[in-house]
């Protein structure tokens, strides 16, 4: 199929406002604050030295010794010298600061705090990359999932009933918005981005060699199969992988021998709860076989090579794939391709 020739089956949409820029920034942002917590551990420990031991006081230690058996053993360390360093922040700011207090202050705290360590050095601040950002935020996440375990992973909303804030800060529209700003700051100086990076081309040529590497025993060339299906679909439709994976067969359209193209079918959309459904149309690309899918198929594989005709490949488990997949490649930078990179690359 041809990325030059797939292109949307729609109406011409009006030009959106900024309110609606700004809300797909900040979904794009959620994503990748999401898709990059699975890889945590290592963009923490690229940043320990920016976190020295020798500056933090004897009451962040205390709060931070509550969520220590909690973490485990590796990714502890990292994660608690950062929320030490938050928590000193802020006590030398206020003694009366609770680190253990969430309304809606926090977010703010937050953003203070990755200010602090990433805003610019002729201004007072640290002048730390945007990198650092993303892992601060990733290690506050982790501080406050252990304060309130109970509450969502995926929202931060005031409830009306109990007037209190329930969810992640670190999910709030103002951590969010900052970071998106914060982002563009740091790419307008020059800095490379450290959000999740796009694959191009040449990234899905090179996937497509090894998942479907000829020296792969069958059972690993089916799985890898299943797995290159989704990741091209993913790059050529501009989807996140939780998208690509509720795709099924009755999604697709073709007409073999007749037509030169696919039309598929997308469910509802995240970003459109209407229920207009929203279509594609893949052509043929003879030329390039590596970006020509056929037989689309989204299950489970077994290490053995059998297909679980009952258990659905899920976003978590694709996303690793990716991961190991890179891995294999010997991408060095394979933390920070997430899930929607391949909407980034199909994008360019």
């Amino acid at each position: 199929m041809s990325t030059q020739n797939s292109h949307p089956i729609s109406q011409e949409k009006p030009v959106p406002t900024d309110e609606q820029v700004d809300d797909e920034l900040c979904l794009l942002d959620l994503e990748d604050a999401d898709s990059l917590l699975l890889h945590v551990q290592d963009l923490v420990t690229q940043h320990l030295d920016e976190f020295p031991e020798d500056q933090l006081e004897d009451e962040a230690a205390r709060y931070a010794a509550k969520m220590k058996a909690s973490i485990t053993d590796g990714t502890r360390d990292g994660h608690l010298r950062i929320i030490k360093h938050y928590i000193t922040f802020h006590l030398r700011r206020n003694k009366k600061w609770d680190a253990t207090r969430v309304d809606d202050k926090t977010p703010h705290d937050i953003a203070a705090f990755i200010t602090q360590k990433c805003g610019p050095v002729e201004e007072g601040f640290e002048g730390r990359k945007y990198s650092t950002a993303v892992s601060t935020r990733a290690a506050l996440t982790m501080w406050y999932k252990n304060l309130r375990p109970n509450e969502s992973l995926t929202e931060w909303r005031l409830d009306s009933v109990t007037n209190t804030w329930r969810g992640l800060p670190t999910r709030s529209r103002q951590v969010s918005q900052f970071m998106v700003g914060l982002e563009k700051t740091k790419a307008k100086s020059g800095e490379v981005s450290s959000s999740a990076r796009a694959l191009a081309l040449e990234d899905i040529h090179r996937l497509y060699k090894h998942c479907l590497d000829s020296n792969l025993t069958v059972a690993q060339r089916r799985a890898g199969i299943i797995r290159y299906v989704a990741y091209l679909l993913a790059w050529l439709m501009l989807l996140r992988i939780d998208e690509v994976i509720k795709l099924r067969f009755e999604n697709f359209d073709k007409i073999p021998g007749e037509r030169r193209y696919i039309d598929i079918s997308l469910n509802t959309r995240k970003q459109n709860q209407t229920g207009l459904l929203h279509s594609w149309r893949l052509h043929a690309n003879d030329s390039d076989s590596s970006i020509c899918p056929t037989g689309p198929l989204f299950l489970h594989v077994t290490a053995q090579g059998a297909v679980m005709q009952s258990q659905p490949l899920t976003a978590s488990a694709l996303s690793r794939s990716l991961s190991r997949d890179l891995q294999g490649l010997g991408y060095s930078s394979w933390a920070l391709y997430g899930t929607h990179s391949f909407r980034r690359g199909g994008c360019q």
